[in-house]
């Protein structure tokens, strides 16, 4: 192997964080950025992730030139379409990386070579089995048609029944009550917010979500109720059965554990660890 070739490189891009990882000499060097999903904002996407790069190469005390013959897996969220990766592989400082959407590397972090179902939920979600060397995967249709139980997704829900609320539709609770004075009392401050937020601005906040939910509040429950629903309907059009292994991803899947009901196990990794296992076989197999 040349110097370059050993090299691995694997990438996690999110709505939230864009976390790379560069694997030389057994020696593992990460760098975490802001958020990177290309079809958020495709640009500033590809200059966090440049960024993330050329940090990978200084802490390795490494040009940025000398990354390019490194094996590298990107997994990044907003890849809808070949088209999409193709032209993000064209942005990219690394001849031959391979570009897909973020499933394949959260399903092979968190599964390893294991058969099983992968329920990834953070800013945004999307649900995936392994079964016999098949990978298949439903949602990740982003922010404004999909992301169900994700933290983006679950936030605005709340800011929804807020408003339904203010307007006497709909019960107020702790949860809606307490939103409200977060935004000084003024349901006016709560449609400016809405009018310029990002997924990962709503993400954010999601967390109150899940606090009052567990606190018992009627509003975070349901919408807790409501995201499993949509987890476990998924679950079943993917062919997954009670029984088989379930692992709950990212930075809210593991929240949804008590409301799905069913015995769920722990990741084996990472997102990023998936991206470089993926690199790692890329190598493996052109070598």
């Amino acid at each position: 192997m040349t110097h370059a070739a050993s090299m691995l490189i694997g990438l996690d891009g999110g709505g939230t964080a864009c976390r790379a990882a560069l694997l030389l000499g057994g020696v593992r060097h990460e760098v975490t950025r802001g958020p990177a999903n290309v079809s958020t904002d495709f640009d500033a996407a590809l200059v966090t992730i440049r960024d993330a790069l050329d940090g990978l190469a200084a802490k390795a005390g490494l040009g940025a030139a000398a990354l390019a013959g490194a094996s590298a897996h990107l997994g990044l969220a907003g890849v809808m379409s070949p088209a999409i990766a193709a032209r993000v592989a064209a942005a990219l400082p690394l001849p031959g990386a391979v570009v897909t959407d973020d499933r394949p590397t959260t399903i092979a972090g968190a599964l390893g070579d294991a058969d099983g179902a992968v329920a990834a939920i953070g800013t945004g979600s999307f649900l995936g089995r392994q079964a016999g060397g098949r990978v298949s995967g439903i949602g990740g249709w982003g922010f404004y048609i999909g992301d169900q139980a994700a933290g983006a997704w679950l936030m605005r829900r709340c800011l929804e029944e807020v408003m339904l609320a203010v307007d006497g539709i709909a019960a107020e609770t702790d949860l809606t009550r307490r939103i409200l004075a977060e935004h000084g009392h003024d349901p006016g401050q709560i449609v400016l917010f809405s009018l310029s937020a990002r997924p990962a601005d709503y993400a954010r906040m999601a967390r109150e979500v899940v606090a009052a939910a567990e606190a018992g509040d009627p509003l975070g429950t349901r919408l807790m109720t409501e995201g499993a629903d949509y987890i476990r309907a998924g679950l079943c059009v993917l062919g997954w059965r009670p029984g088989e292994t379930l692992c709950l991803a990212g930075g809210l899947g593991p929240a949804y554990a008590r409301w799905l009901g069913e015995p769920v196990v722990t990741a084996k990794g990472s997102a990023l660890d998936g991206a470089l296992l993926l690199a790692a076989r890329a190598a493996e197999a052109s070598a």
